[in-house]
C-alpha cells in the first residue's frame, strides 16, 4: 500500500523538471496527481509515462499568472476528487537577457509573473479547499537565489525568488490553525530546461556537477509523506563541493 493513498495532489510546472518528477514519485506513492503547465504536449507526455506506470493522473493545462485560471484548475480538482492534499508549487522561468544592462520591462515582468505571481495564485487558490478540510501541505520550488543574492540569476529571478521564500513562510504563520502546513525546498543548481536559459548555458560537465530533478522529487516525496504533526518549513539543498552564494538559475 502506498505511503500517499487517498491523497490528492496537483503539481504545477509539471511538464518537465522538477515538477514531472515529483509529479511521477507523488503517484508512485499512491497519490492521485493533477498536472498543469501551460505546454499540454509535455503535460500529456508526463501523464503517459505516470500512466504506464500505474499511476493515477490527470492534466489540468493553463496559464496560471492569467487571473482566475488558478481558481478555476483548483475548483476542478475539488469537484473530481473531493479533496486537495498536497500542492507542488514549482511553475517558475528565467530569460537570458537578465542584467540590469540588459533587463527591460517586458522581461522584468516575464519573470515576475512566471516565478511570484502565479505561485501566490496557485496557494490563493488552494487555500479555501484545503481549511474545508483543516489540513493541507504546500512544497513550493524557491531558489538558493531566494536566499543569497548573486549575479548568475538575475535580479528579477532573485526578488522572485526571495518573494516565494517569504510567501511560504507566511502560509506557515497565518494558516497552522488550520491545519495546512508549507515547506519552501531552495535549491542550487539543477540540470533542468530553465539552465538552456542562461546567458552562456552550462556545458555537459557542468550540468554533471549539478543536483537532478530526480533529487528533488525524493525531497518533495519525503516532506509529504511526513505525518501531519511535522512541517519542514524550509529546506536548503545544493551540489556538493559548491559555493551557495554563486548558484543559482
Amino acid at each position: 500500500m502506498g505511503a500517499l493513498n487517498g491523497k490528492v495532489a496537483w503539481v504545477t510546472g509539471a511538464g518537465s523538471g522538477i515538477g514531472a518528477a515529483a509529479a511521477a514519485a507523488l503517484a508512485g506513492a499512491g497519490a492521485r496527481v493533477f498536472l498543469t503547465g501551460r505546454r499540454v504536449d509535455a503535460l500529456q507526455g508526463v501523464a503517459d509515462r505516470i500512466d504506464a506506470a500505474g499511476g493515477q493522473v490527470s492534466v489540468l493545462p493553463g496559464d496560471l499568472s492569467l487571473p482566475g485560471v488558478a481558481a478555476g484548475i483548483a475548483g476542478a480538482i475539488e469537484r473530481e476528487a473531493g479533496r486537495l492534499d498536497i500542492v507542488v508549487n514549482n511553475a517558475g522561468t528565467n530569460i537570458p537577457r537578465r542584467s540590469w544592462q540588459e533587463l527591460d520591462e517586458a522581461g522584468a515582468e516575464e519573470v515576475l509573473d512566471g516565478n511570484l505571481k502565479l505561485a501566490f495564485h496557485t496557494v490563493i487558490a488552494a487555500l479555501p479547499i484545503m481549511r474545508r478540510q483543516k489540513q493541507g501541505l504546500i512544497i513550493t520550488t524557491g531558489s538558493i537565489a531566494g536566499r543569497h543574492v548573486g549575479a548568475i540569476s538575475g535580479s528579477s529571478y532573485t526578488a522572485a525568488k526571495h518573494g516565494v521564500v517569504a510567501m511560504s513562510h507566511s502560509i506557515n504563520l497565518e494558516e497552522m490553525h488550520n491545519g495546512i502546513r508549507a515547506t519552501v525546498i531552495c535549491p542550487g543548481e539543477v540540470a533542468t530546461p530553465i539552465i538552456d536559459k542562461r546567458p552562456a548555458p552550462a556545458d555537459a560537465e557542468g550540468r554533471r556537477r549539478m543536483l537532478r530533478p530526480s533529487d528533488l522529487a525524493d525531497l518533495v516525496l519525503h516532506v509529504a509523506t511526513l505525518p501531519a504533526h511535522v512541517c519542514v518549513s524550509e529546506l536548503v539543498v545544493i551540489p556538493t563541493g559548491a559555493v551557495a552564494e554563486t548558484e543559482g538559475a
